[in-house]
């Protein structure tokens, strides 16, 4: 009698340390964004920043198969920096973001792939889904506020996949993302 409420005081000690594994993060929008780079009539490299980033990530370091993302990118706060530019990438010759406000990834998966972990997941902007990889890189700080955890990732798209048209051959059809997050713990 006294082994089986041994086992499951012990059960019970591993499904509460599991569960508390797993964290529930809200991202943090002053300290995220999204930067992207296209070339320039084949010749320069233009580079810009969507800085309205949000969502949250389950963290589960313990399993990251349970972990997920859920983020949405605010496409009319792109900011290269010139501002009869910024204003044509918001119009309907490039994100359109009167129709689509937002651009999202929502993951399907995380995999553990040797030493990187890979979110696998649906990608939407201007109205097209397609589903993406985007390995990450993770770090954690401790701070006096609590834990602030930190992912990054690369990628690059077709901007014509999403039916991102405009520019012509004058711009390049491959964008270059650069996305960094920090989130915090929703309990703090």
């Amino acid at each position: 009698m006294r082994n089986a409420l041994f086992v499951v005081c012990l059960s019970l000690f591993w499904t509460a340390t599991a569960a508390a594994q797993a964290q529930q993060l809200i991202i943090d929008p002053n300290h995220s964004a999204v930067t992207f780079t296209v070339r320039h009539m084949g010749i320069s490299n233009v580079t810009g920043r969507i800085p309205a980033v949000s969502g949250t990530i389950v963290y589960d370091p313990a399993d990251p198969a349970k972990s997920s993302v859920d983020a949405v990118i605010k496409t009319a706060s792109v900011d290269t920096g010139v501002g009869m530019r910024d204003n044509d990438l918001r119009s309907a010759n490039y994100f359109d973001s009167s129709k689509f406000p937002e651009a999202s990834f929502k993951s399907k998966r995380i995999e553990k792939r040797g030493d990187h972990l890979v979110a696998i997941g649906d990608f939407t902007l201007k109205g097209v889904t397609k589903e993406i990889e985007l390995p990450f890189d993770l770090a954690k700080a401790d701070t006096p506020r609590g834990p602030v955890y930190g992912f990054t990732t690369e990628t690059t798209l077709n901007r014509k996949d999403y039916n991102v048209n405009g520019g012509g051959p004058v711009v390049g059809d491959n964008i270059k993302l650069e996305i960094s997050v920090e989130a915090r713990p929703s309990s703090h």
